[in-house]
């Protein structure tokens, strides 16, 4: 079974000391496949180096909506100056988060508005962070957005409505191991089977959402674990684990712009 973690943090502080280890689990569980993500001016040159480490790895930059009041021009030239870089193969993860607050409304909203714009300039397909942004999130990326251009929810936890208006605009949908959780991931495993097969992402955010039955032995996620994940999918759906994995393979390879030979580097 070949994974494909669509969304994960290895440069935080949780892997500081046994970075390599993490990465040789991810490996023997059939990962891969690594987006590293960033969600600031040092984040972003932290998931790169890491990215250009690892075979399969790359990276995405930009600034997350709980650092957009620290946000600023220089750091998107910064940020589009990374990008240069041959692992960096997405934008984000940028977006709306209306429920920690952790940045004024205003502050986000202005600059994912930039982050779109300057995505756009680069070619560059998005990963979107999106919670509680009452209609927002869609109504400013439904004027800042094309056919021709990609992206991916990342961890969707919105609802039916939500889940078609971002199919209708041509978005990938991100599954993570909220799918596996008893109460939290109700809804989730509800809308799971309507989401098209060729649209489907499965990530870990790790180090956060640690699926089960991995939660029940440890706190940290790590991106092995999105096999538990691939399999509850798998079930919820009525599909084989092992066509699954391709199709999301696929679908992470299409979104991100990969091709075979980017996978040979390492």
């Amino acid at each position: 079974m070949k994974l494909f973690d669509s969304h994960c943090h290895l440069d935080d502080r949780s892997y500081g000391k046994d970075l390599e280890t993490v990465i040789r689990g991810a490996a023997a569980a059939g990962v891969g496949g690594l987006m590293i993500v960033g969600i600031n001016r040092e984040s972003a040159h932290k998931v790169v180096s890491i990215a250009e480490s690892i075979r399969g790895g790359f990276a995405s930059v930009g600034v997350h909506p709980h650092d957009a009041m620290d946000c600023d021009e220089e750091t998107l030239a910064e940020l589009a100056a990374l990008a240069r870089n041959p692992v960096v193969r997405a934008w984000g993860e940028t977006g709306l988060d209306f429920n920690r607050m952790r940045s004024p409304k205003p502050d986000q909203e202005k600059w994912f508005v930039r982050q779109l714009e300057t995505a756009a300039s680069l070619n560059l397909p998005l990963i979107f962070h999106e919670r509680d942004s009452e209609g927002r999130f869609l109504e400013i990326l439904k004027t800042h957005w094309s056919p021709e251009r990609r992206g991916v929810v990342h961890c969707f936890s919105g609802n039916r409505e939500e889940l078609t208006a971002c199919l209708d605009l041509g978005l990938f949908i991100g599954i993570t191991g909220i799918l596996t959780i008893q109460k939290r991931g109700e809804a989730l495993r509800k809308m799971a089977p309507l989401i098209p097969a060729d649209r489907l992402l499965v990530e870990t955010d790790a180090p956060y959402l640690t699926p089960a039955p991995e939660k029940n032995k440890t706190r940290r996620n790590e991106p092995a674990f999105v096999k538990s994940t691939l399999l509850k999918l798998a079930e919820l759906r009525g599909e084989d684990p092992e066509w699954l994995a391709d199709a999301t393979w696929e679908n992470a390879c299409r979104v991100f712009r990969l091709d075979p030979s980017d996978f040979d580097r390492g």
